[in-house]
């Protein structure tokens, strides 16, 4: 019966370290970075047969459900635009509480692709946190990473950079300790209000990437420090 049961919900029964929400390009390249970690992951999104495609094309490790059930990991990943990320927030509730959540998005205009659709003085990550309930912990990522750079976990050769803003010290050391044993560098640049800059920047270097201007740019550079 329980080999029946791993067939069927394409599982083995072990502990998930992160769940992955959506499956997207980004949910492929951070479950990509999850496994090379040695990360037990679960990929939850609206439509399950696209999440088993994803957890299917990802292999081992890797489980795979619908939005409608609980997120099993102590990292949650909302690896959706904005506005679902939000919506699912709120749909969770408690169900988040005692997790950290990590935000991805960058609230872009999309229709214009000429601002930021958060008010000034605030960002995506503080709207979401403001959503989370009592407990989450909520912390800015891989906003300034490209999905294609992640598969590798590098561009140019050199491993990226992730920065990371959250209120939490317990959180961004979580999220800092998966970055590190993802084979990049973990960059936390202080509280949740510093995703409002990193939002921002991001921004402006998605908007190189469309702009035929620079030629070279296709969506896979990468912000860093370097020294």
């Amino acid at each position: 019966m329980k080999n029946l049961l791993a067939r069927l919900f394409g599982k083995k029964n072990t502990m998930t370290d992160i769940t992955i929400i959506g499956n997207g390009n980004m949910a492929r390249g951070i479950a990509t970075r999850a496994l090379a970690a040695g990360k037990n992951v679960e990929i939850l999104g609206q439509d399950a047969a696209k999440a088993q495609a994803l957890a299917n094309e990802l292999g081992a490790n890797v489980k795979y459900g619908t939005t409608a059930s609980a997120p099993q990991g102590s990292i949650v990943i909302l690896s959706v635009p904005f506005d679902a990320a939000k919506s699912l927030v709120t749909a969770y509730g408690d169900q988040l509480a005692g997790k950290t959540v990590v935000d991805i998005t960058n609230p872009v205009n999309f229709e214009t692709f000429d601002s930021l659709v958060v008010a000034p003085g605030s960002s995506a990550a503080e709207e979401i946190a403001a959503l989370a309930p009592a407990g989450a912990n909520v912390v800015k990522a891989f906003n300034t990473t490209f999905a294609g750079t992640l598969v590798a976990g590098e561009s140019a050769g050199q491993p990226l950079d992730v920065f990371i803003a959250g209120d939490n010290p317990d959180a961004n050391q979580a999220v800092s300790s998966f970055v590190s044993a993802a084979g990049m560098r973990p960059l936390v640049v202080g509280p949740l209000k510093r995703s409002r800059e990193l939002e921002g920047f991001q921004f402006v270097l998605m908007t190189m990437q469309a702009n035929p201007e620079f030629a070279d740019f296709n969506w896979d550079t990468g912000l860093a420090v370097t020294k």
